[in-house]
């Protein structure tokens, strides 16, 4: 192929690129960020928050807290590599709900809890020795790394989803109970380990379906999986889907999901590429008639942050800037996050996705 060839070539794949600008830049983390977590403020969701980690090692390792003005609110120091982040709300802590962010610590071998005041606040609410997480595991399949939050319908009960640096062919991710530990403070049980892994590469991120269920995870160089959150359900260690398997350029990434109503919504993955990642778009409802077949790729788009790991989003109302929801992304090189509005990346490009409207 002549030179010329190719510079043509390339021009025509960059006219049908779609490129969607974020609204908003975050203040910048210390050293190095990783993923986001969004807390929606049930009495103002335009005081909603962005809960992040700088991952490295204590006592720089830190959440930064952000308003949706993407201004510093609170940082906690002193965690040694905390790598992800995720959220949930009401759980059951010294006879009241609360809500709570948890992230992996990795150097430690455990999880640290906070809750989130209704202020906006986090404090500390971990038990001292009750977080310990790939306990026995040698070496680095005993490092956690990536996390989600899930909160059973029936009975309310909240589980972490825990990934780690790395792990067998069988059995990758652990499953946890977060519970009272009588003393007003959060620990962790053990209930399962499940998750097939290619051996190509790592695990990090994980994601939570909470209404439909489901829990999906990022097998960095195969596809995404999936699997039912629910650690009683009858079905609970059969693989339901392993879908994004071609397309790819770099490593598949953060996870997120735009939930609709109904049932209907979408699942984004990052491709993680340097100067401009990308993101794949599925249906988050499968094909008519088959939930678990996501085979189907809706859109693909660039967001300009560099080497994205995490992804966060919300389908929620957030004021008056964000009437449809968000979308967060880690950027690496400038060391922050860059937020998008739903409503931008849905409308990006020939084929368009659905927004969640005013709630």
């Amino acid at each position: 192929m002549s030179v010329w060839v190719f510079v043509l070539s390339l021009w025509l794949a960059m006219q049908g690129r779609i490129e969607v600008k974020p609204v908003l830049v975050t203040e910048p983390v210390s050293d190095d960020p990783d993923d986001p977590a969004i807390w929606v403020n049930p009495r103002d969701p335009g005081q909603s928050l962005i809960i992040a980690t700088n991952k490295v090692a204590a006592p720089r390792g830190a959440l930064y807290v952000y308003g949706l003005d993407g201004k510093i609110r609170q940082v906690i120091d002193k965690l040694d590599r905390p790598n992800n982040v995720d959220v949930e709300y009401g759980l059951m802590l010294g006879g009241r709900r609360v809500d709570i962010a948890v992230t992996t610590e990795r150097m430690q071998r455990r999880l640290r809890v906070y809750r989130i005041l209704p202020e906006g606040k986090l404090e500390d609410v971990s038990s001292p020795e009750g977080l310990r997480v790939f306990e026995g595991c040698p070496g680095e399949q005993g490092a956690p790394m990536g996390i989600a939050l899930y909160k059973r319908p029936r009975d309310g009960a909240i589980f972490a989803i825990v990934s780690r640096k790395e792990g067998p062919r069988e059995g990758y991710l652990w499953q946890y109970r977060l519970m009272d530990d009588g003393q007003g403070r959060v620990r962790a049980q053990k209930v399962r380990e499940f998750g097939r892994f290619s051996g190509t590469k790592e695990i990090e991120a994980v994601a939570v379906d909470d209404e439909l269920g489901y829990v999906y995870y990022a097998d960095e160089g195969d596809g995404i999986h999936k699997y039912h959150a629910d650690p009683d359900h009858p079905e609970a260690a059969r693989e339901l889907a392993h879908f994004g398997r071609e397309g790819f350029q770099g490593d598949r990434e953060g996870i997120a999901i735009y939930g609709l109503a109904g049932g209907r919504g979408y699942i984004v993955c990052t491709d993680q590429l340097p100067g401009n990642t990308k993101y794949h778009v599925y249906r988050r409802e499968g094909a008519p008639g088959r939930p678990h077949d996501h085979s189907e790729l809706l859109k693909v788009f660039y967001g300009g942050a560099d080497e994205t790991d995490g992804i966060e989003i919300t389908s929620t109302r957030l004021g008056p800037r964000f009437p449809n929801g968000l979308m967060v992304a880690m950027n690496s090189g400038p060391k922050n996050f860059l937020i998008y509005r739903w409503e931008d990346i849905a409308n990006a490009g020939q084929v368009k996705l659905a927004v969640a409207g005013r709630r």
